[in-house]
């Protein structure tokens, strides 16, 4: 060791350590004072039970902090030391095939991640000329998505539905089905009762080799609800950056906003929208614009947006469709008809078909729209005996191949199609 390097390294560890204090414990909010701290840094109040706490505010009584843990145990007066930065995550290939925590931290039983190279979860969108165009589809395994919502390779879409309807359903589909290199599963506020089932019984061992994991219970503090969101887009932007074309699913993208709600509002921030703070609207676009396309691979997001009283025009659906490249409505209609899954066709729509999708395939793709969207005028007719044959001629032959659309529709979960077979077969049907 050098005299230099050894002269670094006592004179670091000789530095004496700056400590702050708890001031007041209110709510979900830790107010610290006589410490310097960027709003973002992790700071860690010590006690009985050390707690780290991120910087969400600061002003002239201190620094507000929202604890990563639980604030039982914890007093003023606490000594409160500085990490000297934001939240980091492990990135690396090990990655694949486990189950993180909402911080990052492994909670399979597998070998520590300790090894692995960290990196801040806050990283910067690509820029907005160097962002390749979208040109490619990518496989999502689902014929309703892929014939007629068709995604390209760094596409932005959001599912929307109310409670019950099979987003999350949906979701484990498109992880086992799709023909993307890497999966990134983000489960924000899940019951957790449910984890363990998606895992094992609708991802399987199968769709986890591929697959990364990153878990938030819903009795997780709001900081770390909010962060799993961005733990899970800085892995996948890990594997973009490496090459990769990666698929990005986030279950859901409303209780990432509704933690930021929990924090803003904790922060002082004033309710605005329906309750929810300006920062939440702030939020979406910095979180969601890091999916796409880079120079070196692509992230194809999958957000799951819960609809409010399956209204939607809610808040968070509302914004979140006017940032996003299409979105995919689910219908309580069909789920109740037990059609799954449950895609509206109809109301749902891919901003890039045009791009992704050959001449033929578009044709095929409107036909069946427009049989779907005659066989919706009539049904009430033919329901009540009044339809007459030969008054519309989409309409009587949606009704002669109403059985063939209804069976294209329907997809068992262990049944995935690759996206040349779904093409084919509606070539077929619309053209019989």
């Amino acid at each position: 060791m050098t005299t230099n390097l050894l002269l670094e390294r006592l004179t670091e560890a000789a530095r004496p350590v700056r400590l702050g204090r708890v001031a007041e414990l209110l709510g979900l909010q830790v107010r610290v004072t006589g410490l310097a701290a960027a709003v973002g840094d992790l700071l860690l109040i010590e006690g009985a039970s050390p707690v780290m706490a991120e910087v969400v505010a600061a002003g002239p009584q201190g620094l507000v902090c929202l604890p990563l843990g639980t604030t039982a145990g914890l007093m003023v007066g606490a000594p409160v030391q500085g990490t000297g930065g934001p939240l980091t995550v492990g990135v690396g290939d090990e990655l694949r095939g486990r189950v993180l925590d909402g911080l990052g931290r492994p909670i399979d039983g597998g070998p520590p991640l300790s090894h692995l190279p960290r990196v801040s979860v806050e990283n910067t969108a690509p820029g907005a000329l160097t962002r390749p165009r979208i040109d490619q589809q990518v496989g999502l395994g689902v014929r309703a998505l892929d014939g007629l919502v068709p995604c390209g390779r760094g596409q932005r879409i959001g599912i929307m539905a109310g409670s019950g309807v099979g987003k999350s359903s949906l979701l484990s589909m498109v992880a086992r089905g799709t023909d993307a290199q890497v999966s990134v599963i983000a489960l924000v506020g899940e019951r957790g009762r449910e984890v363990r089932e998606f895992i094992e019984n609708d991802l399987g061992p199968e769709g986890l080799a591929r697959s990364v994991v990153v878990v938030s219970t819903s009795d997780a503090p709001p900081v770390e609800r909010l962060r799993s969101a961005f733990v899970a887009t800085r892995i996948a932007e890990h594997f973009r950056d490496s090459g990769n074309d990666v698929v990005l699913m986030m279950d859901s993208l409303t209780r990432v906003a509704m933690a930021q709600r929990e924090i803003g509002l904790s922060a002082g921030e004033p309710p605005a929208t329906r309750g929810y703070p300006p920062s939440v609207f702030t939020l979406m676009p910095r979180l969601l614009e890091r999916a796409g396309t880079s120079e070196h691979g692509s992230i194809t997001g999958l957000y799951t947006i819960l609809i409010e009283g399956d209204d939607l025009q809610d808040p968070i659906g509302d914004t979140a469709r006017s940032i996003l490249d299409g979105h995919v409505v689910l219908s309580r209609r069909l789920a109740t008809a037990a059609h799954f899954p449950a895609i509206d066709v109809l109301e749902s729509i891919s901003r890039v078909s045009g791009a992704v999708t050959t001449k033929e395939q578009q044709q095929d793709a409107a036909r069946l729209r427009r049989l779907l969207a005659a066989h919706r005028d009539v049904r009430d007719l033919v329901e009540i005996g009044a339809y007459v044959a030969g008054s519309d001629a989409d309409a009587d032959a949606a009704l002669t191949l109403m059985p063939h659309i209804d069976q294209f529709l329907r997809q068992s979960m262990d049944d995935p199609t690759d996206v040349a077979a779904t093409w084919q077969r509606l070539h077929l049907m619309v053209n019989a």
